[in-house]
């Protein structure tokens, strides 16, 4: 059965970012959690991308495969959370669905991106702070809705979420 929290709709804050030509999203993400000390967020956003790493993840080897978009595509669709961390730092976690030139589609984990030659992002804090916990049985760092300290996975990369470098 499904699981839930009740995030305050009154106690929210809203912000909208735009991002320019050469901003690295995840680190630019990173920079406003950190500057703001932001509690959980969620966000969607929408523009384009000159180049970006995105991953799947394969369940039986629990390992995310890398896939490399080198070339100009517009961002369909970026939603995705920004979670506090154990060490009292910022995670992000986001999904990206790329329009190419072609009319084709890439779509996975978002682990880098460059912005060219804007990303629009809607993001929205909720008053509670959550945090992600490794979960050894499906290999994946997943949100913890249960209050007590938080666990992370020491590879972020081996759970899909975005490096706080921004390297690929």
């Amino acid at each position: 059965m499904a699981r839930h929290v009740r995030l305050d709709a009154e106690a929210t804050r809203a912000y909208a970012i735009v991002m320019q030509t050469g901003d690295s999203v995840v680190e630019e993400l990173l920079a406003f959690a950190r500057e703001r000390q932001l509690r959980t967020t969620s966000f969607t956003a929408i523009g384009a991308f000159s180049r970006c790493t995105l991953a799947f993840y394969d369940l039986d080897t629990k390992e995310y495969l890398g896939i490399p978009v080198e070339e100009q595509a517009e961002v369909v669709s970026l939603v995705g959370d920004v979670v506090g961390t154990d060490v009292g730092d910022w995670q992000v976690h986001a999904h990206a669905v790329l329009g190419l030139w072609d009319g084709t589609a890439k779509a996975g984990h978002l682990r880098h991106a460059v912005v060219r030659p804007t990303l629009e992002v809607m993001l929205t804090e909720s008053p509670r702070g959550m945090t992600r916990r490794f979960d050894p049985d499906s290999g994946l760092a997943l949100l913890d809705l249960d209050a007590g300290e938080p666990v992370t996975d020491p590879d972020p990369l081996r759970h899909g979420l975005a490096p706080a470098t921004g390297e690929h």
